[in-house]
């Protein structure tokens, strides 16, 4: 049954349109978490380089969201997508008239029938939500809501301590919930504010459904942490901890004399993946002191296997070009604009403080194909 959902999902998302919100990161083509939080960076930096500026961002938390998915009201909304009547009249038959019960030993539960939500561990489950909430997007220019399925955050552009049109987006989207039967839980919903003035204000809380949203120093976004002065040592050491976690494993594969192609393969897949982990979003403006904690790891990996691996730099430097050539190959990616083709048509120059850890780079990728083909 799972390979049949893949098989649906991958047909669904061929008769998506591309006009769905650039600002959902997932389960489009070319996307990731990386892109998700550079964007947010990005959006932050650029605005906080102007005067009396800063930046608030809601990490919204919804109450059990697959869950809640009426089947009739998503597909009025993938009626209006352009999936087709066939398409449709199946994924509702599949969401409604749900048996369930439940079994603990010997012992079954008698059988509810289910017509809301969407089964447990459904492969369609997240595409389905993303579906619902694409129409969930921003009023104002000063206001972005983005969104990876059903992480959403909220990040206001304040100017000059004008926070009404932020306080008022984040109501449209508590009354979208409701018209769309999604639960905000407003005990795990945060909120963090970036503020670099000298003469800072005090930052009022808000109110959700009447109830007060914590101002936090620090977050978890889509696995890294992000901190109110947007340093990156809380986040390297939480790396640090996890990949030195997983030597110890190593150290005892290598005490069970594996060969080092077969410690390589587990360094890649358990340690590598830990430590690349979003890399083109926040290692570019790590401390000199994190890139050396972080590299230390490389190098005790290289002295327990016995070989030479590639350094976190280099991890960073390769991932980065191939970020910044998927970017411009795709016109609709949220960043595309942001790269502009050099007089030589050979290179380009990028405006993205994160991609360019805040530097403008001329030579930041080079065209593999002459510019009239891109």
């Amino acid at each position: 049954m799972k390979c049949f959902e893949r098989l649906v999902m991958r047909h669904i998302k061929t008769q998506l349109p591309p006009s769905l919100d650039p600002f959902q990161f997932a389960y489009h083509p070319n996307r990731s978490t990386d892109d998700a939080i550079t964007t947010t960076l990005h959006l932050s930096l650029t605005h906080l380089d102007n005067k009396d500026t800063y930046v608030r961002m809601l990490f919204i938390d919804f109450s059990p969201a697959f869950n809640t998915i009426i089947p009739q009201h998503l597909i009025e909304k993938l009626s209006l997508l352009g999936l087709n009547t066939s398409l449709c009249n199946w994924i509702l038959d599949f969401l409604t008239g749900r048996p369930q019960s439940v079994r603990i030993g010997n012992s079954t539960s008698s059988t509810t029938t289910l017509n809301t939500g969407a089964p447990q561990g459904c492969v369609l489950s997240p595409l389905l939500f993303t579906l619902l909430t694409h129409d969930c997007a921003a009023m104002h220019s000063s206001n972005h809501i983005i969104k990876f399925t059903d992480d959403t955050t909220v990040v206001g552009l304040i100017s000059k301590n004008h926070v009404s049109v932020y306080r008022e987006e984040v109501q449209r989207l508590t009354a979208w919930c409701k018209a769309n039967n999604l639960s905000l839980n407003v005990d795990k919903t945060k909120e963090m504010v970036v503020d670099f003035r000298r003469a800072q204000s005090d930052h009022s809380l808000l109110f959700i459904d009447g109830s007060s949203v914590e101002i936090v120093k620090s977050t978890k976004f889509l696995g890294v942490h992000l901190v109110e002065d947007l340093t990156w040592s809380l986040n390297t050491s939480s790396i640090t901890k996890k990949a030195q976690q997983r030597l110890y494993f190593l150290r005892r594969l290598r005490k069970a004399h594996l060969p080092p192609p077969i410690l390589t393969m587990f360094y890649r897949g358990a340690i590598e993946s830990v430590l690349s982990s979003c890399i083109t979003a926040w290692f570019g403006n790590c401390t000199v002191s994190d890139r050396k904690t972080l590299q230390q790891i490389v190098k005790t990996a290289e002295k327990i296997i016995g070989v030479s691996l590639p350094s976190i730099t280099d991890m960073y430097t390769t991932r980065r070009i191939r970020k910044a050539n998927s970017i411009v190959d795709d016109p609709t990616h949220p960043s595309h604009t942001l790269f502009t083709l050099l007089p030589s048509g050979k290179s380009y120059t990028c405006q993205d403080q994160v991609l360019n850890s805040g530097l403008w780079c001329d030579s930041l990728l080079v065209a593999t194909e002459p510019p009239d083909r891109r």
